[in-house]
């Protein structure tokens, strides 16, 4: 996969994602948390399509990256097949209604592919980003990267099952703020996608650009005299 494939396919994912998951926010009843859009009629075709479209979005770019650079984003591969295999979890398992009183199976098993998805994205950015330059776009990516780990904080400090949750009134924004979780890792994979092609196009230039690969290093103490 090019470069640019890598890039359009993610990008694509990510949208058609964040696309589904809109119209589940605006065409159906308001639902505390985006995967209870599932338990509602009509919710379930929408809930579904977007997560499985945000799952090919992690694969398009973990095979982009393995492509590009096989031996340096193992890590970072590795990181986006869990989240795609999380999200992947999520939508075949469907999560309990929050009416319930006792857990069922498959709400244990989305709940904690949930877990997965929202961990793994943010460190993938990291790893990622991680010993390279100071360019703005890897700059983007470690600053995504660290927004949706700390929102995802925020996020757990206020879920109505965390015992900070009383202490900061969490019930009320808790909602918010995985939709927030959500959408700043839809734009962090886009962004990684992005940078990962740049850094491509600028490699693949240098190797074909005889004159900077092959030419000496000027004589500096020879200018000199």
């Amino acid at each position: 996969m090019t470069p640019r494939w890598n890039v359009w396919g993610t990008v694509a994912g990510t949208l058609a994602s964040a696309a589904a998951l809109a119209y589940a926010e605006l065409a159906l009843p308001a639902q505390p948390l985006l995967s209870d859009y599932a338990l509602v009629p009509g919710g379930l075709v929408p809930v579904l399509a977007g997560m499985l479209a945000l799952a090919g979005a992690c694969l398009t770019l973990a095979y982009g990256l393995a492509s590009a650079e096989p031996a340096r984003t193992a890590a970072t591969r590795v990181l986006l097949l869990a989240g795609a295999a999380g999200l992947m979890m999520s939508a075949i398992f469907p999560t309990d209604p929050g009416t319930a009183q006792l857990g069922t199976l498959s709400g244990e098993i989305h709940r904690w592919s949930a877990a997965v998805v929202f961990t793994s994205l943010p460190v993938a950015g990291w790893t990622l980003a991680r010993g390279r330059g100071a360019a703005a776009r890897w700059n983007a990516v470690r600053a995504l990267s660290v927004a949706a780990a700390l929102t995802l904080a925020a996020y757990l400090a206020a879920h109505p099952a965390s015992v900070t949750s009383p202490l900061i009134g969490g019930a009320a924004y808790y909602g918010l703020l995985e939709r927030a979780v959500v959408l700043a890792e839809m734009v962090l994979l886009a962004v990684m996608a992005l940078a990962t092609a740049t850094a491509a196009r600028g490699s693949a230039a240098r190797a074909q650009d005889p004159v900077a690969v092959a030419a000496p290093p000027r004589d500096s103490s020879r200018l000199a005299a």
